[in-house]
């Protein structure tokens, strides 16, 4: 059974400065309907079968168990009636909403928290993913060591949340969890350390980065598959990638680049599971340029937007500055019926960071491929050199770090005629090192 709360929202504005007011203004949130569709997605992510589902509307959250005693013996008459045996709510519980409802209802009660950790727990398979989860899993589970319910029969692999004879060893002491918290935490570190000599490596190789992110199930891998010509898993499936994925990407007049595919966000994503792909999700960080894939044919995707700019933001990404680089592709527009869809292909042409796609026709990616191209010909600069023969060291140097265009060599002086295309921040150290070299802008 899965049930989606729907708690009205409201949040402070900012006042303009020295106003001393506040206004409270409504958030732009997903639609009931969209939640509970995506709470059953997730459900189904993980192949439980929904018995029963519905939204309701909750102007007095109670502190003890989020629902009221008349909707709670009202849920208990379908749970009974139907033998259900798990209920997903699709809401973050405290670990005292849990179990009050669990003893309430007399099944197992997963929140949404829980519902996503379990859907990480499978789908991840890098060592690095696995234990990101485990540890967001452990942090989660500690409070949360209170009963054991041996009498649900075990449904599928993952990380325990479901019931039956492997949630006995999550239920663990809390000491010992805290040993593994501390051990899965010093395992990452390394990891991290040596992710970070694998950037300084790729910072060595002079190829810009693009990465893209998203919602999860905007399309992403499917795009990733069509510019790289990778194989990466893409389903119509909530969180089908975890894992990060780079490919080299060859743009028909910039040259090569390196493109990323990274996890899928989602609204409320757990803080647990933010902080634990933290290291994962820096590849972020690192990018050149951002593609922000969109749904566009989602009821929804405008409140999707709003929960990855979050994302982004908690993250160190200025998700709303131009000096981002942030592109947002508008995918799947050969879902939009015929005006909406040229609606936004008009209002994309008008803009600098908009383009419609389709990831699955192949509309529009010539036009994205030409605005990346666009916008990383703005970052990086071309220059034509001149090496002589006897500078080998300054040669070596220039290929290591620059992108290189095209290299003639002088028959009559020996000199090798280079055109090479880097970052401000390369040509500045070239600028350092170039000493009496003969040099012109392009």
């Amino acid at each position: 059974m899965v049930l989606a709360p729907v708690i009205p929202y409201y949040a402070a504005a900012k006042s303009p400065a020295g106003s001393g007011v506040n206004k409270v203004a409504s958030v732009q949130r997903h639609s009931p309907e969209a939640r509970l569709e995506e709470a059953a997605g997730l459900a189904h992510a993980i192949a439980l079968d929904i018995v029963h589902s519905e939204t309701m509307v909750l102007k007095k959250p109670r502190p003890a168990t989020l629902f009221g005693e008349g909707k709670i013996l009202e849920l208990k008459g379908i749970i009974d009636a139907d033998d259900i045996e798990l209920v997903i709510v699709d809401h973050i519980l405290t670990p005292v909403q849990q179990r009050n409802l669990e003893k309430q209802w007399d099944v197992k009660v997963l929140d949404r928290t829980g519902l996503i950790l379990e859907i990480f727990g499978e789908r991840a398979r890098t060592k690095e993913g696995r234990l990101q989860v485990e540890l967001a899993h452990l942090e989660y589970q500690k409070s949360r060591l209170v009963r054991s319910w041996t009498h649900l029969e075990r449904q599928r692999g993952g990380f325990g949340f479901l019931g039956g004879p492997g949630e006995t060893q999550i239920e663990a002491d809390r000491r010992q969890i805290r040993g593994r918290i501390e051990k899965i935490s010093s395992d990452i570190n390394k990891i991290k350390r040596t992710r970070e000599l694998h950037r300084k490596a790729r910072k060595m190789v002079p190829y810009p980065i693009v990465a893209l992110v998203g919602y999860t199930n905007a399309g992403k891998s499917t795009l990733f598959n069509y510019l790289t010509g990778a194989n990466v898993m893409a389903q119509d499936m909530l969180f089908a990638t975890l894992d990060p994925t780079m490919r080299e990407v060859k743009l028909p007049s910039f040259g090569k680049i390196i493109m990323s595919d990274t996890v899928g966000f989602i609204s409320d994503l757990p803080t647990t599971l933010v902080a634990a792909f933290r290291a994962t999700l820096e590849e972020v960080l690192e990018a050149d340029i951002l593609l922000h894939i969109r749904d566009i044919s989602h009821p929804d995707s405008e409140a999707q937007k709003n929960d990855v700019v979050e994302v982004l933001e908690e993250l160190g990404v200025n998700a709303s500055s131009e000096e981002t680089g942030i592109i947002e592709v508008w995918n799947k527009i050969d879902l939009l019926p015929a005006p909406a869809r040229e609606s936004c292909l008009n209002e994309a042409a008008l803009a600098d960071h908009l383009v419609g796609v389709s990831a699955i026709s192949g509309e529009g990616m010539s036009e994205l491929l030409a605005l990346i191209e666009g916008r990383l010909t703005e970052q990086f600069s071309k220059i034509h050199l001149s090496v002589a023969p006897e500078d080998g060291a300054l040669m070596h140097w220039i290929l290591e770090h620059t992108q290189l265009v095209s290299r003639q060599v002088s028959d009559e002086t020996g000199f090798c005629d280079l055109v090479v295309r880097g970052s401000s921040q390369v040509m500045g150290q070239l600028e350092n090192r170039r000493s009496g070299l003969r040099t012109k802008k392009l």
